[in-house]
């Protein structure tokens, strides 16, 4: 392979691809699912597959008139720590994901928005997990009561952009969804990466 082949993207990705042959789920829980796949490699060798089927959530970004951040704290039991992220929660079968970022918005922080834009979307952990997070940006914030669901305990502040972007340079937020939020408002802000700001009403939510 010459240098000149490694400067450009192949077409197509046929010659990647695996094949799923049989698939068997080994765990059914409040919402993950584990599967045990067999697959066709490429090459036609068999191999196995291990991943978890998520139904997909929403990560809000909401921004107050001056500029700061609305963001969270709360204890990830895996990781055995308290996380510093952006609000977020879990798609409901069938929701619209603007449905979703109003709700886990005002549920978590009290805060509703005059004004929501869709962002796009990242898979987290593509090697072992379906998991897709929709990534919704909100302004015009009005304060208000939060109503956090049973056995849910969170802290709420606000952070500037340049608190959290040190933060993730010095390893204090590791949350890839929050890292990716922060990506994006700050192409945002930088005039690269566009956003169409619409009322909840107007994305679909009712």
């Amino acid at each position: 392979m010459s240098l000149g082949d490694l400067l450009s993207l192949p077409e197509g990705d046929a010659h990647l691809r695996e094949t799923r042959v049989e698939s068997h789920q080994v765990y059914r829980g409040h919402f993950l699912e584990v599967y045990q796949d067999r697959i066709a490699l490429p090459d036609g060798a068999l191999t196995g597959r291990e991943y978890m089927r998520h139904p997909g959530a929403v990560m809000v970004i909401p921004l107050l008139d001056d500029g700061r951040l609305v963001m969270e704290r709360q204890f990830r039991y895996p990781l055995d720590r308290a996380m510093l992220e952006f609000p977020a929660g879990k798609l409901e079968p069938g929701e619209p994901g603007i449905v979703c970022g109003v709700r886990e918005l005002f549920e978590e922080t009290g805060y509703t928005a005059a004004q929501w834009a869709y962002a796009g979307e990242l898979n987290n952990a593509i090697a072992y997990s379906t998991e897709r997070i929709e990534v919704w940006f909100a302004r015009g914030l009005e304060a208000g009561e939060r109503h956090l669901d049973a056995g849910e305990f969170l802290d709420v502040f606000a952070a500037t952009e340049a608190e959290l972007s040190a933060w993730v340079r010095d390893g204090q937020v590791t949350d890839a969804k929050t890292m990716v939020g922060l990506l994006w408002l700050q192409q945002w802000r930088a005039g690269h990466w566009p956003l169409a700001w619409r009322s909840a009403a107007e994305h679909g939510a009712r």
